[in-house]
Parts: C-alpha cells; structure tokens; sequence
C-alpha cells in the first residue's frame, strides 16, 4: 500500500525536530490513528502522542516542555471546537514567544465520494468559514494543508518560521480527505533548516556604554533575562564590576541569583525614580506609566530579540535606543565595551553603598515579616517560599503562576525558576509542569499556583495525564478562597471606594472552597490539605517523597488574603 498523507506528515514531523505531540482527538483524527497503527508495525521514526482530555492543557504542555527542553512540540486538537479551547493557552504562548506547533483537523470537505467524506451531524456544525480565523491574531503563521501538496515541506515552513526571531505558535489546519489520501510526493524531503538568532549592533552597543559610563545612577530592569541561562552569568558579572543595581519586572525565571548584591527584586522599581539611564532588558512591562514616567533627562535603552514587543498593539514606554538581538550577545558587547570607559572609583562606592542599604531595609522587612508569619493563621506566603527553599531538592525547577513570588522563592540556580508570562489565560502552571517533567524526567518539578488558576487549569484531566503519562510532580494550591488579582484591581481603582470598605467584596469570593484533595484523589494521587503552619515542612517533605517514588502528589494550602509580593 501507498504511504498516505497522514504517514508522511508524522515522519515529517519526527524529521524536523518534534518528538511530542499532546492530542486531543476527534472524528477528524481517523486518518491519523490509522497511521499511528501501521507506522508502528515498522521502523520509521514518528513522535510519541500522548492522550490530553482538555485542549487547554495540551497547549501548556507544550509551553513548559519548550521553556524546559529548548524544543518545540507540537498539541493537536479536534477541528474547530478543540481549536476553541485551546485559545486561551494559546494567548500565553503567543506573549510568551513559545514556537509550538498547533495543530488542528478540518471537517470534511466533501458529502460524498471520498473514504473521509462527512460521516456524522457534526461535520456539518463544525465547519468554519474561516477556522484559523479564531487563532490568527495569536499566531505567528496559518496554513490548511492541500491535496497533492508535499507534506514534508510544509511542516518544514511551519518549523522555520515558528523557530524565527520572535518566536511564536504556529497554526496548521489538515483536512480529513487530504490526510487520507495516498502521498504522491513520498519521500519528498524538504531540508531541516537551523535558525540562527538576530544579532545585536556593536555600534549600538558602544553608544549605551556611552551612557552607562557617563550616568550617575545607572539601573537595569528585566522580566524573562533567565529563560537563555547564558545571559544570567553575563549580567551577574556585568552589574557586579560596574555596580548595576537589577530590579526585577513580573520575573518568569532566574535572572540574577537572589544573593547576588545588586539584586533589587520586585521593590527595586521604588529605585527607578533615582535612575539617569534605564535598561529594560528583556521586559515587556517594566513598570506602570500610572505610576511612575522617566524624567526627560533620564535616557532609556531597550535589548532584547523584540526590544519593541511589536506583537503588543500599544506600548509606550520611552524608548532613545533600542538594539535587537540576542540579549547575552548584547550584554557581553556591552561589557566589552565598557572596560575601555573607565567609571570613576568614587561613583562606583557611591552606588554599592546606596544599593547596600537598600537591600539591608528590605532583608530586615522581609526577615521581620517572616518572623511574625511562621505561626500565623492562615499561612502566609512569605513563609510558604520559606519552607519551599528549605526542602528544594538539588536541581528542581519551581513553577509559580498567582503562587509564592520569586522573591519570597529565593532561588539561586539559573534554570531553577519558571513563571507564567503576561498572555492574561489562567491555567497555565498544571500544563506547564507535565510539560516540564515530561522535558526533564529527572528534575523534581513543583509548581505554586493560586485555587482560580488550579480551577482554570482543568484539573482533572491534568491529574489523569499525570498518572496515565506517569509524570509525578508536586502541585501546591495557595487556596487563599478568591481571586485576589480581581480584589487588587478593585482596590488601585478605588481605593477608599464602596467595594474596598465592604465586609464582601462581590465576584471575588471563591467560598466553599472545594476540597482539591479529592479531586487529586481520584488519580491516586497522594494529598493532604495543610491549615496549621506547623504541619508545612513535613507535609512539604512526605509530598516529596512520595512524587520521588513516583506518585503525582498535591498539598492544599490554606492561605491568607492579601498580597503575595
């Protein structure tokens, strides 16, 4: 028998560098399942599919199995419907310049005279005038696969563009009738393209140094630095030689080491109104207009692969310079060129010294508040990081979406970290951490996330896949019972206003809470809901011990209100 579209799109797909793909099958599938079956019998090289209940959490699959592993995957959905639910996590991945392949069937085409042809109610329900329609704006590229065409070559485009500076989802819609039909161009090979990263300007770059060495109190500001753990050692080094203290914007991983002496954390944008010369490295939003605005004196500078975040309808944040390209070529270009501009001795101890203190302040604030936290009822947050750290096995990666903060995290290891992104679809961290176990079956992967965003991630079937796919990772619910973003917001708008004074907040209780061990429960998995800060530490190390020997395991904590940071 003739090799069929279906066969030849699932080599193309292990040919070109995807090895996962997480799938959510509908009647549109028929073709593909019939591959699986054949292919397997022999000895070609196709990736592995795993069974994903929910669109939702295939999509963050994806995303943390590529900001772990550096690899796209790709998560396949159920024609329009499926694509549907996928859309939320697929606005996170957008934001987030993840380049993973979506995949979606298409109804059938035809009534009549094809093997595929409309066979059910729905392949009338389901069809679109135009299905990429609903995911074009998260999308970097959108494509229908056609008959006759050369499959190899176009998963080899959809690769190449998604893996192209600014990295993004890539959309691919493929018709029942097309996937079943046998492969006129079988053995086509399209080559596998490597995709190397934009470059900064060294001109560019000698003029910030410029600026760096004429500038009183110069102040970098960066949100996702860490995600290329090259540049962390590299601005580590930089900052600690030229005293450039590092505030820290919504961080999603490491960017400096939490004792590194010029780490401001989240309170060094209280230093930006002290700056003459800001660079925004790395950061979408480095600070909130409303709040604060750059003097006109103060030069801001912006590095990174999309120092504009063009995808961003609006932003406006001043900009005298911005240099595209990779941000560790940038900072070592910059570093280099420093060293033959000289900074006056004295200003260099002017700055450690102002720094110093301001990190003293803040490790007494923080020192005091964990004190006060460590028998309090509810549990607070500062000392949920506390003892967080105090059981961390060695080469963990820790991921947090509306959970502990990074600063009450602590963490040292570049690649230790890894934060949700600005796209606003909650759900992200459940998905993510089977993505990220899945990318590093050796790493312990703990994920902090807040009881809305477990309700968003679709909990049960994150449970299932953690037990089907055998991926044991810790969940920890910071159940503080509400939506503490929606209270917040209420709160900055109007802060002496009717809501903020109510005894109950409307749209923001989320009472009872359901008891999430029993929805965890039901997985096998081991569980404990923890309401006394005194039972933390050992409900943190059983829970432990029980993902190490392969069992997926959640702790229900209950927290307090207020905020995490």
């Amino acid at each position: 028998m003739p090799a069929t579209v279906a066969e030849s799109f699932l080599r193309a797909l292990k040919r070109h560098g995807v090895d996962h793909v997480f799938a959510n099958a509908g009647t549109d599938f028929a073709p593909v399942i019939e591959a699986l079956v054949g292919l397997a019998a022999t000895p070609a090289a196709i990736p592995k599919f795993l069974t994903i209940p929910h669109e939702n959490l295939a999509v963050a699959m994806a995303h943390g199995y590529y900001l772990t592993s550096g690899k796209p995957a790709a998560a396949m959905v159920h024609v329009t419907v499926g694509t549907g639910n996928a859309t939320c996590a697929l606005m996170n991945a957008y934001r987030d310049s993840v380049p993973l392949l979506l995949l979606a069937g298409r109804t059938p085409h035809t009534h009549s005279g094809h093997i595929a042809s409309r066979s059910a109610p729905i392949h009338w329900g389901q069809e679109n005038f135009d299905q990429s329609g609903l995911v074009r704006e998260y999308t970097k590229w959108d494509y229908e696969l056609r008959g006759g065409q050369p499959v190899d070559e176009i998963v080899g485009r959809a690769l190449e563009v998604a893996l192209a500076e600014p990295r993004a989802p890539i959309y691919l819609t493929l018709p029942r009738e097309v996937l079943a039909d046998p492969d006129r161009n079988a053995g086509s090979e399209h080559p596998v393209a490597a995709v190397a990263a934009p470059q900064p300007d060294p001109a560019a770059l000698a003029e910030v140094a410029e600026w760096v060495a004429s500038a009183s109190f110069p102040l970098v500001v960066t949100s996702h630095l860490g995600r290329d753990r090259a540049a962390v050692g590299i601005l580590s080094e930089l900052c600690e030689r030229f005293a450039i203290p590092v505030a820290q914007a919504a961080p999603t991983a490491v960017n400096l080491p939490a004792s590194h002496p010029m780490n401001l954390g989240h309170s060094g944008s209280a230093l930006l109104p002290q700056a003459d010369l800001i660079l925004v490295v790395d950061s979408e939003v480095p600070w909130f207009p409303r709040s604060f605005t750059p003097s006109a004196a103060t030069k801001v500078v912006h590095l990174g692969r999309d120092p504009l975040w063009q995808r961003y309808p609006i932003r406006s944040f001043p900009t005298h310079l911005a240099v595209p390209g990779r941000t560790a070529t940038a900072l070592e270009l910059l570093a280099a060129a420093l060293l033959d501009r000289p900074i006056p001795a004295s200003s260099l101890r002017r700055r450690r010294a102002a720094i110093a203190e301001f990190l003293a302040e803040k490790h007494l604030r923080a020192a005091a508040l964990l004190e006060d936290a460590r028998h309090a009822k509810p549990i607070s947050y500062a000392y949920l990081g506390a003892c967080i750290r105090d059981v961390l096995p060695s080469g963990a990666l820790v991921l947090t979406e509306l959970g502990v903060s990074s600063d009450q995290l602590a963490l040292e290891e570049p690649g230790s970290l890894l934060g949700v992104g600005i796209g606003g679809g909650l759900g992200f961290a459940l998905g993510a951490s089977l993505g990220a176990k899945l990318a590093a079956p050796e790493r312990c992967i703990i994920s902090t996330l807040g009881d809305g965003s477990y309700m968003f991630g679709n909990p049960t079937p994150f449970h299932f896949v953690a037990r089907a796919a055998e991926l044991p990772v810790l969940t920890i619910v910071c159940n503080n019972n509400r939506w503490q973003a929606v209270e917040a917001a209420t709160r900055s708008v109007y802060p002496q206003g009717r809501a903020a004074t109510s005894d109950v907040m409307p749209l923001v209780e989320l009472k009872p809470s359901p008891e999430f061990c029993k929805v965890a429960e039901a997985s096998d998995a081991w569980a404990q809901r923890v309401d006394d800060p005194a039972e933390l530490p050992s409900a943190l190390e059983t829970a432990l011990r029980a993902v190490q020997s392969g069992q997926q395991a959640l702790l229900d904590v209950r927290m307090e209100h207020g905020q995490r940071g």
